[in-house]
């Protein structure tokens, strides 16, 4: 499938929200510089399992993501230091199992902070969430956002790997 891809000029990116209760994905083509939506959703752990249990979760289903989908690259917003640092530690652990998820499957990540992904995605670094959310609905297309916010997230991620890696192919 991977030499199909490469033979027609197709680029799978993989786009990346992490998260300890939710970690957003979302897969899109780029077809002879055309974007088309692949599938996205979230991989979701209950806080009721051990917090071990819920790092192996998000490995095991997006390593199964990634074999199914076979991205060529990846795309993911850089750490943040959020106020609940709780919600930061948890953030900071899927983000390491997510990296490492990635770097056994051989796949490249590009890491852009939130102002890159906004300015990518709707052309204004101030955008706010709504914002991103409808310029992803309509840079893929589709009839409505796409929800949860968290796989809206991984798109806008994504297309922004797909614009910057596009850029750097043309260099």
């Amino acid at each position: 499938m991977q030499d199909q891809q490469r033979i027609k000029n197709v680029h799978r990116i993989l786009g990346i929200d992490p998260g300890l209760a939710f970690t957003g994905f979302g897969i899109v083509d780029s077809v002879d510089n055309r974007i088309k939506l692949v599938t996205y959703g979230v991989i979701e752990t209950s806080a009721k399992d051990s917090h071990s249990n819920r790092l192996t979760k998000i490995y095991d289903d997006l390593s199964a993501i990634i074999d199914k989908f076979k991205p060529n690259e990846a795309g993911m917003e850089t750490l943040f230091f959020a106020k609940n640092a709780v919600s930061a530690m948890g953030v900071a652990e899927a983000r390491g199992v997510v990296t490492l998820c990635l770097a056994k499957h051989g796949i490249l990540c590009g890491e852009y902070t939130p102002n890159q992904i906004k300015q990518s995605v709707t052309g204004t670094a101030s955008a706010d969430k709504k914002l991103v959310e409808k310029c992803v609905k309509i840079l893929l297309g589709l009839e409505k956002e796409p929800k949860p916010d968290h796989a809206s997230d991984a798109l806008a991620g994504a297309i922004t790997h797909l614009n910057f890696s596009s850029v750097l192919r043309r260099l």
